[in-house]
This record gives structure tokens, sequence and C-alpha cells, in this order.
């Protein structure tokens, strides 16, 4: 996707506690009949959705107010299942920031957005860091995901570039809604790197409680 190709507005599917970076892939399960009508339209044009976290989705707020920061994804695989529902990929390739909701007669959400900010997602350049920077990271983080019963496969991680295993982590990591939108408004890999290490430090208590000590 090229800088002038950008949309300026998009449909949008606001996920709690989901997040998606760029240079990451994951699959979704669309069954909701306004997200199923906002696949079918985004088929028909550039297969490209936003996802965005709601600011607190324990507010009962209809709709909810969305946070500032979100990212597009390109539909780069979709399946129907025999009960109407879709299976899609989404690869996540740039994010935005929310300007304004475009009123709309549509059952979903549309956003009028800007890309300007995170012009250098789009960049292939490889981030000037080293798994040996990041091993006493991925040991806390490691922990963390035992800890919490997630099970992760990491030789397969390694095999990834730095950039696609931060992200990965970030995304499937137990932390909190606010934690994650955090690391998705970092502006690059490395303030990531120190946005989670800062994380986990509140984590510590938890990840070093030894619970077999009498």
């Amino acid at each position: 996707m090229s800088i002038k190709n950008l949309p300026k507005i998009i449909p949008v599917f606001p996920l709690s506690n989901f997040i998606i970076f760029p240079k990451t892939t994951v699959p979704l399960n669309i069954f909701e009949p306004r997200y199923l009508d906002m696949i079918n339209d985004s088929m028909k044009s550039n297969k490209i959705i936003g996802m965005i976290q709601p600011i607190n989705s324990t507010v009962n707020q209809n709709p909810p107010e969305l946070h500032r920061v979100g990212c597009l994804g390109e539909i780069t695989s979709l399946t129907e299942t025999e009960d109407g529902r879709y299976l899609i990929e989404l690869k996540g390739f740039i994010r935005f920031e929310n300007i304004k909701e475009i009123k709309t007669e549509k059952k979903y959400r549309l956003l009028e957005i800007s890309c300007e900010k995170f012009l250098n997602d789009l960049d292939d350049k490889v981030e000037n860091l080293k798994f040996t920077d990041l091993e006493l990271i991925f040991k806390d983080l490691k922990s963390l995901f035992e800890k919490r019963g997630f099970i992760i496969n990491w030789k397969a991680l390694e095999k990834q570039s730095l950039n696609e295993t931060i992200n990965a982590l970030a995304m499937a990591s137990p932390f909190s809604l606010e934690e994650k939108q955090i690391l998705l408004e970092a502006k690059d890999l490395g303030i990531r790197k120190n946005k989670i290490s800062e994380i986990l430090n509140t984590y510590t208590h938890d990840i070093y409680d030894n619970n077999t000590l009498q």
C-alpha cells in the first residue's frame, strides 16, 4: 500500500482488548450482521478495515467512545462457513489517528482518519535491535505468559523479524486494554520495547511470586 493510496475514511471494528500491529496477521471470526455487511462492503472496495479499541468497555455507552489510535488491516483471506460466518485473516500495515466519526446510514461505524504520524510503519527498514538486547524482557514475558496459562511457540517467534516478534507478543500478552493501547501508540519498536519493560515491572511481583515456599 503506497502513501498516496491510504484511505481517508474507513469502516472500523471496535473490539475491546484486541490490538493488531503493523506487519502482523491475525484471524477473526465475523458473525454479527453489521460486521458481515462491513466485510462485504470492504471486499468490494479496497479490502481495508480499521481495528480500534473502545476507551472503556465497562462504561455503558452506546456507541462506545473510541481510542485515538488504531491500526489499518487488509483482508488477505476470507472463508464463509456453512452457518454464514466469515473467517478472515487481517494483516496490519499502518496505524491511524481517529480524526472524527462520519455519520452514516450503515450499521457499522465509519471514521475519518489520518496516517500522517505513522508513515514509518510502511518502511521495510530493519530495526537496530537484537534479540540479545531483549533477553531479559523475553524471559520475564515468558514467565508471565506461563503463569497466566498462555502457550507461546517461542522457537517459531525467534524465526520472525524482531519487529514481528515484539508486536506479536504485545498483541498476545495478558496485558490490560490500556497497556496494549500504550504499546500500539508507541512511536517505534525501540520505544515499544521500553514500554513492554515498564509494564512488565508492574507485574514483577506476580511473575516471581513463589507459592511453593512455606
